[in-house]
């Protein structure tokens, strides 16, 4: 291969490399678009896609796919049965991306209006988002189980974050229909 050739392989596999990775602003992007896909999915009952943003280890903790639909399936059915039901779940916001320990991570914060009976429970939630670069999608879970020391040992062994997640907040108020 003749000098020439060779400086344009090398500029060729640098450019292609500059133009297919992302920037901290796509991957944002990327990470609001799966949170509201997820979202959409919670009050469509398609958990079959809110599993598929949740995060591998704590699918497998679960039990696995099926058997993850399964719980979250017979888990909403109970809580119909006695009242409950999802009015709206909105990504409000999307932090800053981050990379640590050799993957992005970024949290979301949402807003949900629930019904139970005759009150309305509005909570403001957060969930960590890790991205997984190999298949180009966002997993979430939720951050208030980060607290769970125990729980994140199992499933996150070693795990550090910088990020400041917020803690969750609940109100009610009476429905007065």
């Amino acid at each position: 291969m003749t000098k020439n050739k060779v400086l344009l392989v090398l500029l060729l596999i640098t450019n292609s490399s500059t133009f297919f990775s992302q920037t901290k602003e796509e991957l944002k992007f990327t990470a609001e678009r799966d949170a509201r896909f997820t979202s959409a999915a919670t009050l469509a009952g398609d958990f079959k896609t809110v599993i598929k943003h949740t995060y591998p280890t704590v699918v497998e903790f679960m039990g696995g796919t099926e058997t993850a639909v399964g719980l979250i399936e017979n888990m909403f059915a109970e809580m119909g049965e006695q009242g409950f039901s999802f009015e709206k779940a909105d990504v409000q916001f999307v932090s800053d991306v981050v990379f640590e320990q050799d993957e992005y991570r970024c949290y979301t914060q949402s807003e949900n209006h629930m019904r139970m009976n005759d009150v309305r429970i509005i909570s403001k939630s957060y969930l960590l988002g890790i991205y997984d670069a190999e298949k180009e999608i966002w997993y979430f879970i939720e951050a208030a189980k980060m607290k769970d020391k125990a729980l994140m040992d199992e499933l996150f062994p070693g795990f550090k974050t910088a990020l400041n997640i917020p803690a969750d907040e609940t109100k009610t108020e009476e429905i007065k229909d």
